[in-house]
C-alpha cells in the first residue's frame, strides 16, 4: 500500500521568515503537531514541531520578569531559528513499510511527502495506524480475527480458504505468521456474527484453533 493513498495532501506549510507566534497559532488552530517549512519555490527546507515551539517558549517555573523577557524574544524569533533542517522525507510512491521503518528508526511523528523536492503531503503516525487498520480489517463490522495453528501440512492455507468459500463464510484476510516460540499461525479475518459456528466448522474439519 502506498503512502499517497493515506497521506494528508497539500498540507499547510510555513516560510522560514514566519515569526513563532504565528506558527504557534497555526498549530493550535488546526491541531497539528508538525509544519513543513518551505522556501519561495515550495521546496522543503525544514520541519517545525510543537516540541520545537514548546522548547522556545518560557518555562512556567521561571519568574514573571524572566518570562516577559523570553516572550519578547520569542515574538521576534523566526521559524528558521528553531526548525529542524535535517529532515527525513518520503516520496508519494513510498510504501507503508518504508514509513514504518523510518518512524521506528528515527522516532519521528510525521514525514513530509515530496515530489521533486516540493511538499505534496504529510504522513503521520496516526495516518500509519489508520492505514494498517484498513489493511488488516480492524474495526470492520462483524470482523473477527481467528488464529489457526499451522502444522506445516501441505496446502493447509488452500484447504482453509476452500472450506470457507464452500461454506459461504465471508473472509477478507488470510495471513501466515512465522513464530519460532509460539508456533506458526495462520490468521483469518472473518466477517460474521456467528463466530461459534465458524470455530466449530474449522475444528470439525481438522484445524486447531489457537487460544489466546
Amino acid at each position: 500500500m502506498y503512502i499517497f493513498r493515506h497521506m494528508t495532501p497539500d498540507p499547510i506549510t510555513v516560510y522560514p521568515e514566519m515569526l513563532l507566534p504565528e506558527a504557534r497559532a497555526l498549530l493550535t488552530d488546526y491541531q497539528f503537531r508538525h509544519l513543513p517549512v518551505v522556501d519561495a519555490q515550495g521546496l522543503l527546507v525544514g520541519m517545525l514541531t510543537d516540541r520545537d515551539l514548546r522548547s522556545a517558549y518560557p518555562s512556567s517555573v521561571i519568574s514573571d520578569s524572566e518570562r516577559r523577557l523570553v516572550y519578547e524574544r520569542v515574538e521576534k524569533t523566526s521559524v528558521s531559528e528553531i526548525m529542524s533542517t535535517e529532515c527525513v522525507s518520503v516520496g508519494a510512491d513510498s510504501t507503508l513499510d518504508d514509513a514504518l521503518f523510518l518512524f521506528d528508526r528515527d522516532q519521528l511523528g510525521a514525514l513530509p511527502v515530496l515530489e521533486d523536492g516540493r511538499v505534496v503531503g504529510i504522513f503521520s503516525n496516526r495516518d500509519l495506524n489508520a492505514a494498517y487498520k484498513t489493511l488488516f480489517g480492524v474495526g470492520e463490522k462483524g470482523a473477527v480475527l481467528i488464529g489457526i495453528l499451522d502444522d506445516g501440512s501441505e496446502g493447509i492455507m488452500t484447504r482453509i480458504v476452500t472450506l470457507l468459500d464452500k461454506e459461504g463464510i465471508p473472509f477478507t484476510r488470510v495471513l501466515r505468521i512465522h513464530d519460532k516460540r509460539g508456533g506458526d499461525t495462520i490468521y483469518l479475518r472473518i466477517n460474521t456474527f456467528k463466530i461459534a459456528a465458524v470455530l466449530e466448522l474449522l475444528e470439525s474439519s481438522g484445524f486447531s484453533i489457537k487460544k489466546g
